[in-house]
């Protein structure tokens, strides 16, 4: 039962993400991408610190040096530049990039961890590259890579290196309510003085905007966070980035909803991506 909740999570995350990407478009619709990724998890933060509250579990300042780096790298950097992305990028190209993550979580895991990469790992590496070249190129159509699509690669750099370093530098002592509670108020504080910075004004959204950025904040930012980090914490980076899958598809079914379907380099790049990622996560080994 313990393995059921720990796989649902998982996958929950996976699919609160999914729909991120989606629902970014209303939201960039009526807001610069400064204003919303602060206004996102400026929501996010307040809910989180409200219920560390209410269950009496606020975050201690010893554990800051943790919470500033994860901030910063899983919320502040992720976020800008997925922001900055997915203003011109599409919804599946965006999510099929992010497919990549897994992979590149296993080279930063060996890189800062010590984590040698398998033999699966290694072969699938250059396959999951291969797929997301031909969605970024789409499918030798033109031999440019657009602004927006290094955007969204420099947040799944980001987020790589979030998965890496919360098993490195999560405080284990303190619920993970607490944690997710302190990192993404670091986060929200360093998004909101970058669109200080950047001369940006907070806007209300209409209904339909507000209710996107809604979704993302709760779904895509706390409850998809919160599920992660416990999936993490079970699993390891290795072996909870296989769910990352379930991103470009769930991205996929919605766009496919909305008449926006995959275009077939889109579809030929994820069968590579997906079926990387998989070989590499999937071991063979026969339990004793």
């Amino acid at each position: 039962m313990g393995n059921l909740k720990t796989y649902l999570m998982a996958i929950m995350a996976a699919v609160f993400w999914g729909a991120n990407f989606n629902l970014a478009r209303p939201v960039l619709a009526e807001m610069s991408p400064y204003i919303a990724g602060a206004s996102r998890y400026l929501l996010a933060a307040a809910v989180m610190v409200l219920i560390a509250q209410f269950r009496k579990e606020p975050f201690s300042l010893r554990h800051w040096q943790a919470y500033l780096t994860l901030g910063v790298v899983g919320v502040f950097g992720f976020n800008l530049f997925f922001f900055l992305g997915m203003e011109t990028s599409s919804a599946i190209n965006g999510a099929l990039i992010m497919a990549l993550n897994p992979l590149l979580t296993a080279v930063l895991g060996y890189v800062i961890l010590g984590d040698r990469p398998t033999n699966r790992q290694l072969i699938a590496f250059p396959v999951g590259i291969a797929g997301v070249v031909i969605v970024v190129l789409g499918a030798g159509a033109q031999l440019t890579v657009s602004t927006a699509d290094i955007y969204i690669l420099i947040a799944t750099l980001n987020w790589a290196l979030y998965n890496v370093l919360v098993k490195k530098m999560m405080p284990k002592n303190v619920s993970g309510i607490t944690n997710t509670a302190g990192i993404m108020t670091v986060g929200a504080v360093a998004l909101t003085l970058a669109a200080l910075w950047h001369g940006d004004h907070f806007v209300q959204p209409s209904i339909h905007g507000g209710a996107a950025l809604l979704t993302m904040s709760l779904g895509g930012g706390v409850l998809a966070y919160l599920f992660w980090n416990a999936s993490i914490s079970h699993l390891g980076p290795s072996k909870a980035a296989i769910f990352m899958n379930l991103v470009p598809v769930t991205t996929m079914v919605i766009a496919a909803f909305e008449h926006m379907p995959p275009t077939h380099a889109q579809l030929f790049g994820a069968l590579l991506v997906i079926s990387a990622v998989t070989f590499s996560s999937v071991s063979l080994s026969k339990p004793s």
